[in-house]
């Protein structure tokens, strides 16, 4: 039976993409609409249709359907996949920290990530990191565009495939942004933090992570963190 749902974040906890994916939302852009984007959006810890929405605002873009959106996106990571391979990697320790949670039998790993589903897994399988989660009871950027919303869409799935609910309490988020961060608190979730991406240790600290690592060499510390229950009192940070 499994008692504690761990929700992964992909990019920049699991995989370091390198250029490729900030790449990926002006291509997407200029399919959809016949021009480029002369003005760009920041896109760390955000969903896919969040970023585009603000790219399309920002360079006086309106009424592009959703579902064009995400089909685009999807297309163009297939036209990377190969420059994404070439450029990302693994992020160290990730491998042996997904396996050995995998070998705990009351412990379901899935993700919890902005990017749409169909991205999400392409980028893992590319990586070979799929054997180690279930996607089907992961939440995506096509299932809601504000981050903090897809902590219950994962909750729900899951209680749904596993026949037990999943509180506050047996939900991990596990990322590397203060987004991340602020969707586990808001969404119902505890949060470790890694710094393995742009923000800092501080930074997630100071947006409210339950336990912040360094990066996820230490298996055994990363267990302990996901284990760990969040303390009775916290400060505002």
């Amino acid at each position: 039976m499994k008692r504690l749902l761990l929700l992964w974040d992909i990019d920049g906890t699991l995989i370091d993409g390198g250029h490729v994916c900030a790449a990926l939302y002006p291509l997407a852009f200029e399919r959809l609409t016949g021009r480029p984007a002369l003005h760009r959006v920041a896109v760390a810890g955000r969903t896919e249709p969040d970023i585009m929405a603000e790219l399309f605002a920002r360079n006086g873009v309106s009424g592009v359907e959703p579902a064009l959106v995400t089909e685009e996106l999807t297309v163009q990571l297939g036209r990377l996949a190969a420059e994404f391979r070439a450029a990302g990697r693994v992020l160290p320790g990730v491998v042996e920290t997904l396996r050995a949670l995998g070998a705990q039998r009351e412990v379901a790993q899935s993700v919890l990530t902005g990017n749409v589903r169909a991205n999400a897994a392409l980028k893992l399988g590319l990586f070979g990191l799929t054997e180690f989660l279930d996607l089907s009871v992961g939440a995506y950027g096509d299932d809601a565009d504000e981050r903090a919303a897809l902590v219950p869409v994962a909750r729900r799935r899951a209680a749904a495939a596993y026949g037990h609910d999943f509180d506050a309490a047996a939900t991990v988020l596990i990322g590397d942004t203060p987004r991340d961060v602020q969707a586990g608190r808001v969404g119902g979730a505890r949060v470790v933090a890694v710094a393995s991406g742009a923000s800092s240790a501080a930074e997630l600290r100071e947006a409210g992570a339950d336990t912040v690592l360094a990066d996820l060499r230490d298996t055994a510390a990363v267990i302990r963190a996901v284990r760990s229950p969040r303390p009775a009192a916290r400060g505002p940070g």
